[in-house]
């Protein structure tokens, strides 16, 4: 294991082995499978098949594809028709949303791309990422663009002696981390698994410990490999494993009312406030003084809020100051800007996430650290940022104020996007977990979702957000879009050229193959990284959908209607 520095501040991610790449193993039932080929003969790779299995049963599949794909395009097709006349009765009929699970490949990222994110939102973190050359090409291809503004993560790359267990794993990693400590000194080193720290059982979790105590500086140890089913999934390990480091909250009571220790930032405003309290106090009357202070004492809430999710610094701000305006205080966020700021958790703690990829982190939260999750819709769009909001007022008992105007005034302010894409189709071919959220809101916006393609979705974290796209369907009269989990690639271009939607939102791997046929995609990836949060980023949301839809028309508009042959 080994690193090489560009310069002498600068870890430089160069790697060195060849990487058995063990891309996806999901859990799958082989009797009623046909692998394409078994040519490993490692005796490490014996039981192991890198490849998706092949149905016996492939007319049956396809059959069943036909039947579906005929249904939907009817269905579409009387809509259009009776667009004019309405659609209540078939609205009415219908049963809800529709779940099916098929066998697809992962066409993502790999998980440990959250690298790129996350160094950055916490300003004091150094990563080191635990793998192979694979690994390496990857962070240097996605994240190429950092290199020469001396980023705070490395590549510690595995040889061919670490890989037979030659060298002490234990004594290198300490070696690389003294290396960072004198460079950088960050307040915590995160290390990132990958697919091959799990496939010879490194023990990174046992390691973390003694070299933390020898060090001196937290040791945060997240297994963020391509095992996971999206690439967004990679923050939810690194804030779950986060999560363990919190602080654990302290409780005092007084006069029989619980009150809980906030975070250090927390602490030095009560400091100020009754530095504050104490002049008044000396210059003012001290009866009337006793009565404000009985008044603040009143005020203090008597609730622990913290939010998880990792966005950027203006986005949190302007959810905080969302709740705020409701009386509702935020204690702090996970993941914090720094390390140090890392909010207190406990039993009287409520937590509420604000992305639907984060599941893992939920759990954790519930099970380790005993916290009371609120389970909200997204604040993704005005509708889920409504919606979300008002769902932590009714937990924290307190009732919202202005909500309604608030959300009618952003619609307002999206008239000129809303005209482009009402009455326009989408289609989601599953990468980033994002995708209920999104449909829920385009289909506020006037669209038509014909399916939602997801890698992987845990419908309990989920279920407000179900619940929020189910209402929204039966509130603009549209049919119930069908949800594919883990969808199949091949059917899914088969659905595609039957439906032919107005958008289809994929990964960056079927994008161009998919515009050669004429079929206008957008990025998915894009919205991972663009600001989509809250009520004043909904606009950036419709510029992302609407830009290869205004393209077309722009091209439309000089003739240039057959691109491709």
């Amino acid at each position: 294991m080994r690193s090489i520095f560009k310069s002498k501040n600068t870890l430089v991610r160069t790697v060195s082995y060849r990487q058995y790449a063990l891309k996806s193993l999901s859990s799958f039932d082989l009797s009623n499978c046909i692998p394409k080929r078994r040519h490993m003969t490692s005796p490490l790779f014996l039981n192991l098949t890198f490849f998706k299995p092949t149905f016996i049963a492939r007319n049956k599949k396809i059959a069943e594809f036909s039947s579906i794909s005929y249904a939907i395009r009817n269905e579409v097709g009387d809509l259009k028709a009776n667009k004019k006349k309405g659609i209540a009765e078939g609205i009415a009929n219908d049963k809800g949303i529709s779940f099916e699970c098929e066998t697809g490949n992962y066409h993502t990222f790999c998980p440990i791309s959250c690298v790129s994110w996350l160094y950055q939102k916490i300003e004091d973190s150094f990563f080191l990422v635990i793998g192979t050359k694979t690994c390496g090409f990857f962070l240097q291809n996605a994240l190429g663009v950092m290199i020469f503004a001396e980023p705070r993560y490395a590549m510690a790359e595995l040889e061919e002696s670490d890989i037979s267990a030659q060298l002490n794993d234990y004594k290198e990693l300490k070696r690389l981390c003294l290396q960072i400590k004198q460079d950088r000194n960050p307040s915590v080193i995160v290390w990132i698994g990958t697919c091959t720290t799990e496939i010879i059982k490194m023990d990174l979790e046992s390691m973390a410990p003694k070299l933390e105590a020898e060090l001196g500086i937290p040791i945060v140890v997240a297994r963020a490999n391509g095992l996971d089913y999206a690439f967004t999934q990679g923050e939810d390990t690194v804030l779950a494993a986060m999560a363990q480091k919190c602080p654990y909250t302290n409780e005092t009571a007084v006069d029989g009312v619980t009150l809980p220790i906030f975070s250090t930032s927390q602490k030095i405003e009560e400091f100020k406030h009754k530095q504050r309290e104490t002049t008044a106090q000396v210059q003012g009357n001290s009866l009337v003084t006793n009565k404000s202070t009985t008044n603040q004492i009143q005020q203090i809430p008597t609730y622990n809020l913290v939010l998880f999710g990792s966005l950027p610094s203006t986005v949190t701000t302007q959810l905080t100051l969302e709740l705020k305006k409701q009386g509702v205080e935020v204690s702090g966020w996970l993941p914090a800007q720094r390390y140090t700021d890392l909010p207190a958790l406990g039993e009287n703690v409520y937590v509420c996430g604000v992305n639907p990829f984060l599941s893992r982190t939920a759990t954790t939260l519930m099970r380790r650290r005993k916290c009371k999750l609120i389970g909200a819709p997204f604040p993704i769009g005005p509708d889920g940022t409504r919606a979300w909001v008002e769902k932590i007022c009714s937990v924290l008992d307190i009732v919202p104020q202005g909500l309604e105007e608030r959300e009618k005034k952003v619609w307002e302010g999206l008239e000129d996007y809303l005209a482009l894409v009402k009455g326009k189709s989408v289609f989601f071919m599953g990468d980033n977990l994002l995708e209920i959220s999104l449909a829920r809101f385009l289909t506020r916006c006037g669209m038509i979702v014909y399916e939602i393609g997801i890698p992987y979705m845990d419908k309990r974290y989920q279920a407000a957000e179900l619940a929020l796209l189910e209402k929204t369907c039966k509130e603009m009269n549209v049919p119930m879009p069908r949800i594919v989990e883990k969808p199949d690639n091949y059917y899914q271009i088969q659905r595609i050229k039957e439906l032919k939607p107005d958008l289809t939102i994929t990964g960056m791997a079927h994008s161009n193959p998919l515009e050669a046929r004429g079929i206008t995609t957008k990025w998915s990836v894009e919205f991972t990284f663009a600001q989509i949060h809250g009520f004043t980023n909904c606009k950036d949301i419709l510029e992302l959908v609407t830009r290869p839809l205004r393209r077309n028309e722009s091209l439309d508009s000089l003739g240039w209607k057959t691109l491709v042959k």
